[in-house]
């Protein structure tokens, strides 16, 4: 379903393009990745919509049969990219889970500021964005996937997202449709949070 339109307040959420996880071999090439969602900050922050950069720094305590790696990161692994160009109206929110949601206080930053609706962009997806979006559907939210602003480390499991689970989730889309959506919000002077 293409992108129909945006909420009053919208919400961009940016799910782990920190260093660590960035610098893994992916479907798409991260630098692309990043460029799309470094543009979806700046739109959000030009209209002063909330940003929240997203990283994670741990996982989930129980058992899987392909565990998370482990052994030593570098010091700088779940830093923010420096190209998302983190600004300090930004909210920097980390996790320890796949999704965004779970232990975190991200609902509540987001009913505070009014938001019913969040445009999510970021690596994996199959993991972290898969997650963030159901948890966001299933707490109301109305969901926007940035699917160019977005890739995994498996072809095939970021197709399947985008192709079989988005759909039910959201509505998936472009970066540049939804700035040109931001855009035009703005002209028929759509109120923005401050």
């Amino acid at each position: 379903m293409p992108l129909t339109q945006l909420d009053k307040t919208p919400a961009l959420v940016v799910i782990d393009l920190q260093k660590g996880i960035v610098g893994i071999p992916t479907a798409h090439p991260a630098d692309q990745i990043v460029a799309q969602a470094a543009e979806l900050a700046r739109a959000f922050r030009a209209h002063r919509l909330p940003v929240v950069l997203v990283h994670v720094t741990g996982g989930a305590p129980g058992r899987t049969q392909t565990p998370m790696p482990k052994g030593p990161r570098a010091a700088d692994w779940a830093e923010l990219v420096p190209q998302l160009d983190r600004q300090p109206t930004d909210y920097v929110l980390t996790k320890q889970r796949w999704g965004a949601f779970t232990g975190t206080n991200l609902d509540d930053y987001l009913r505070q500021h009014g938001v019913t609706q969040i445009v999510v962009a970021g690596i994996s997806t199959s993991i972290g964005v898969e997650s963030s979006a159901r948890c966001a559907y299933e707490l109301g939210y109305n969901v926007v996937l940035a699917t160019d602003a977005m890739t995994d480390r498996d072809a095939d499991s970021h197709r399947h997202s985008v192709e079989k689970i988005f759909p039910r989730l959201g509505e998936t889309t472009s970066t540049a449709e939804v700035v040109k959506m931001l855009q035009t919000s703005a002209t028929k002077g759509k109120p923005r949070i401050d």
